[in-house]
């Protein structure tokens, strides 16, 4: 008897790892919405990312827009996006969400300099790409952000983008040029000076982190927004993007919001997703 309720244990015992292999195995139910938060892609704690799967998705007609939070690349979370999802979906159609976090400069201890945000972006696409066939999306990419977001939206974009994966990027009230953000006021040169170095000794620090610098003519489509009335990142960021932009024959969207700063009202937000679809439709490979 003794030897029979050992074997019917090892039995159970069996059957529950057998099904939990087969659950791991199970490609998603495609025709299913899922939400999958907190998915890492690195050993830190902020290097997680929540996925939005909306149902009936296909590889063939599913398009991605991974979403970067702001915050001075000090500050903010993923969850953000959550409030404004409902307007990309009112605006998009069969679109899946990839919302991500990132290692945050620590001004008191100097933890998590400026490169380790750039560095978070090539690892969180990376496994973005790995997941695209379990998650049955396609490989038609869309990276967005605002304000640090945007910054690290264009610079990946720009400068991390070799295997084509993003194929337009989207930045509201971005920094392009960081020389150029030091004299936005009095504490401008101390943040930079923490987060990257000293601007005279580490001059190629600052242009190697600076989306401008990496414009040419094979950059992918760019659609960008900013107030006239921005104090935190000058709307002149955007002026020099456009420029830029233009010079290599870049396809761009941009648009400047007379008397609104560093943030748009909510009807701003929802008209500029249409424009910003519109500008997608009109620009895929």
């Amino acid at each position: 008897m003794k030897n029979l309720k050992i074997f019917g244990i090892l039995l159970l015992i069996s059957i529950f790892f057998q099904s939990c292999q087969r659950d791991a195995e199970s490609p998603l139910d495609a025709n299913q919405a899922l939400e999958i938060f907190d998915l890492s892609y690195g050993d830190d704690p902020r290097q997680k990312m929540d996925v939005f799967l909306p149902a009936g998705r296909s590889q063939t007609s599913t398009r991605v827009l991974v979403w970067v939070h702001g915050g001075s690349w000090m500050d903010g979370d993923k969850s953000e996006f959550v409030s404004f999802k409902p307007w990309f979906e009112n605006a998009q159609e069969n679109y899946a969400y990839v919302s991500l976090n990132y290692r945050l400069f620590d001004l008191g201890t100097g933890s998590n300099r400026f490169p380790s945000q750039e560095e978070d972006m090539i690892a969180a696409m990376d496994l973005i790409q790995s997941k695209l066939s379990d998650w049955n999306v396609s490989e038609e990419l869309v990276m967005a952000g605002a304000s640090a977001g945007g910054h690290l939206t264009l610079l990946h974009s720009y400068k991390n983008n070799s295997d084509g994966l993003v194929k337009t990027a989207v930045a509201l009230f971005p920094p392009t040029d960081l020389i150029g953000m030091l004299t936005v006021n009095n504490l401008a040169p101390f943040l930079f000076q923490a987060l990257i170095g000293n601007p005279e000794q580490d001059k190629q620090k600052f242009l190697d982190s600076s989306p401008l610098t990496f414009v040419e003519s094979g950059s992918v489509p760019t659609a960008f927004f900013h107030g006239t009335a921005d104090t935190v990142v000058p709307v002149q960021q955007s002026y020099d993007l456009e420029t830029a932009l233009e010079k290599e024959g870049v396809p761009f969207l941009s648009r400047y919001y007379a008397g609104q700063g560093h943030g748009f009202t909510e009807q701003t937000y929802r008209d500029l997703i249409f424009e910003v679809e519109d500008f997608i439709q009109e620009n895929r490979p």
